[in-house]
């Protein structure tokens, strides 16, 4: 099966190059990069458009920064494998990891598979607490709505069957996007299936994004898309 990386990319010019070499050497057979750059403004959209040819396979520009959601829509428009797999453009998570996310899936015991920060004894760098005080709220108010028993709702690290994928509409454009797609699957009677992953995490000097204006648009995600559809 061939494996679609969909990475939405906005301002991290410090680390596309290293993350796309890492993807490069994930230990799959049939690999295709998708990255979608949603209007970055530090050189990152220059550096791509400077690439070769077969650098990566497909190349998205944004107009201008629209969100990581709306970056994921192109990007998944534009895939073209039998699964599709998110990646951030940050090196937060580890492409070596690939065999153990897609595997549920190849096994056809799953439609999706996440990658949970909180489940296994793999490597994860200690950081935010309050971080994850906010991902397990999140996490538990959505799978309240839900009723799945997920661990990391927020996780980067999600793969989908794209026939799957096909069949649901994004429609946030930021951050709304990871419980508008759970609340999604999870209606769909998908088979959901988590595994424990490793976590480089950032710091906001390194370059983290995320922000407690998110936390809100989150619960509201949340809310939209389990009670109001």
């Amino acid at each position: 099966m061939k494996l679609s990386v969909v990475i939405p990319c906005y301002n991290e010019r410090q680390t596309i190059d290293a993350l796309v070499k890492a993807v490069r050497a994930a230990p799959v057979e049939d690999i295709e990069i998708v990255i979608v750059d949603d209007g970055s403004t530090d050189g990152t959209r220059e550096f791509l458009q400077a690439k070769p040819q077969g650098w990566v396979d497909k190349i998205v520009l944004q107009k201008r920064n629209f969100g990581k959601g709306a970056a994921l829509r192109e990007g998944f428009k534009t895939a073209t494998g039998d699964l599709v797999i998110i990646q951030d453009a940050d090196l937060e998570y580890d492409p070596k990891e690939y065999p153990i996310l897609i595997a549920p899936i190849m096994e056809d015991r799953a439609d999706v598979v996440f990658g949970s920060r909180f489940l296994g004894g793999r490597a994860h760098r200690v950081v935010y607490f309050w971080h994850m005080v906010g991902n397990r709220f999140l996490t538990l108010l959505s799978n309240m709505l839900t009723n799945l028993n997920l661990t990391d709702m927020e996780t980067c690290y999600k793969v989908f069957r794209r026939d799957l994928l096909a069949s649901i509409t994004i429609e946030e454009d930021r951050f709304g996007f990871e419980p508008e797609i759970v609340a999604k699957i999870a209606h769909a009677k998908a088979r959901i299936y988590e595994v424990g992953i490793s976590y480089y995490g950032r710091t906001y000097e390194q370059g983290k994004k995320i922000g407690w204006q998110d936390g809100f648009a989150a619960i509201y995600a949340i809310l939209k898309y389990n009670l109001f559809r």
